[in-house]
């Protein structure tokens, strides 16, 4: 599924070590050192971000007398790498990777909290969000991506529908084969993409509190899951048929291309598997339920290890030399994601599908990172899959929540 490609998407590390030392960060100079003499930087990172790492490390060397090794590795091997080597004190004392790791990597106690100072500001709020947990920011953000509406406006214009009702008249007014289409994973059901119309219903997979940190509260029983419930009914095999099951993350993609359907819902990965349509815009989702579509949004950034004895050189590094403007055009131009220093989103967003991920983005909220989000993915795709088939929705609903919440408490 695609949540499992678009968070994972990026991986590099790095680590704060003393010169001449086997490579841990226990191994590193004491905590207070600020004095980049005689320090090294060991930095992990794969292939394709390896370039723009070497831009900022190679300011870092010159102002600070410090020393920056980069090391290559398999993307695969870097988050279980990092919950593994940390505590050895042969670990990394950054690392960078997607915002959904933060919740197993506080529970295995290998990160620790950064503070970006007046940088904070420089950064779109639901990237900060993303790497927040339990009110404490641990990362360093710099991209972010997220689904969002995509039409053929040569099949139904450009003006980008505010509501489902609005988006299916005129879907069915182009006269197109299906007034709309999504991707449901077949008959696995897909909760990641349809999330924005969940929200749209006020019935969000968890709880997040003032801070923007998820809690282990479920959100998405009582009347506004079922109300989310009726409508996935309603427009399922029983109902309007605007909602299959038959339909997967190919298909999707071929009905839209074929001009077979004028709307669907993707992110910009997608976007290159549609050559045959020539006038692509891209909005926000549009609202069911009546409140705004929040759709998940995931976030990758630099992580400082909570190991490192050299924490105040590995902060410097994050904030004075990857907290940059120009550092995070290096990053983004190695790895066209919507960067997440906003002066720079803004600007590429001079590209109109850019502009319309970034406001879907802007409305979305972060998936949630905490461990508890692994209980929930198989239940709750296979309940929206067995509603868009016909079960009841209410009753097969509520029993995804109580066993959500079952499994949720251990």
């Amino acid at each position: 599924m695609r949540k499992q490609i678009a968070f994972g998407a990026l991986a590099l590390t790095a680590a704060v070590v003393l010169a001449g030392c086997a490579g841990g960060s226990a191994d590193s100079a004491d905590d207070g050192n600020t004095d980049g003499n005689g320090a090294a930087l060991v930095i992990w990172t794969d292939e394709e971000r390896q370039a723009a790492v070497k831009d900022a490390a190679k300011a870092f060397e010159d102002e600070t007398g410090a020393t920056v090794k980069i090391v290559k590795k398999n993307f695969e091997d870097l988050r279980n790498d990092f919950i593994a080597q940390v505590p050895t004190g042969k670990g990394p004392d950054i690392t960078v990777g997607a915002h959904d790791w933060l919740g197993a990597l506080v529970a295995a106690g290998v990160v620790d909290t950064i503070d970006l100072g007046d940088k904070a500001s420089e950064f779109e709020p639901v990237a900060l969000e993303a790497m927040t947990y339990d009110g404490q920011l641990y990362a360093l953000p710099y991209s972010l991506e997220t689904i969002a509406l995509v039409q053929n406006a040569d099949l139904v214009g450009s003006d980008a529908p505010a509501t489902w009702d609005d988006m299916i008249q005129k879907g069915l007014a182009a006269g197109t084969e299906r007034p709309f289409v999504i991707n449901t994973n077949g008959e696995t059901g897909d909760g990641y993409t349809m999330y924005g119309f969940q929200t749209s219903f006020g019935a969000p997979v968890f709880v997040q509190d003032a801070s923007g940190s998820y809690t282990t509260e479920v959100g998405m029983g009582g009347a506004s899951g079922e109300a989310f419930a009726q409508w996935l009914g309603a427009n399922g095999k029983n109902g309007t048929g605007y909602l299959s099951t038959t339909v997967d993350y190919d298909i999707n993609n071929e009905l839209f291309n074929s001009g077979k359907a004028p709307y669907t819902i993707q992110g910009p990965w997608a976007i290159g598997a549609y050559p045959d349509v020539k006038n692509i815009v891209v909005s926000p989702i549009p609202s069911a339920g009546g409140q705004p579509a929040a759709p998940f949004v995931g976030v990758q950034g630099f992580y400082l290890s909570s190991q490192s004895k050299n924490k105040l050189l590995a902060q410097s590094f994050l904030v004075d030399y990857l907290g940059t403007e120009e550092a995070q055009r290096a990053l983004y131009e190695a790895d066209p994601r919507i960067p997440a220093w906003s002066t720079l989103a803004a600007e590429v967003a001079s590209d109109p599908i850019i502009a319309g991920f970034l406001a879907s983005a802007q409305n979305g909220v972060p998936m949630p990172s905490i461990p508890e989000m692994g209980s929930v993915w198989d239940l709750w795709n296979a309940a929206q899959s067995q509603i868009i088939n016909g079960a009841d929705p209410v009753s097969t609903w509520n029993q995804m929540v109580a066993d959500v919440e079952t499994a949720v408490k251990g």
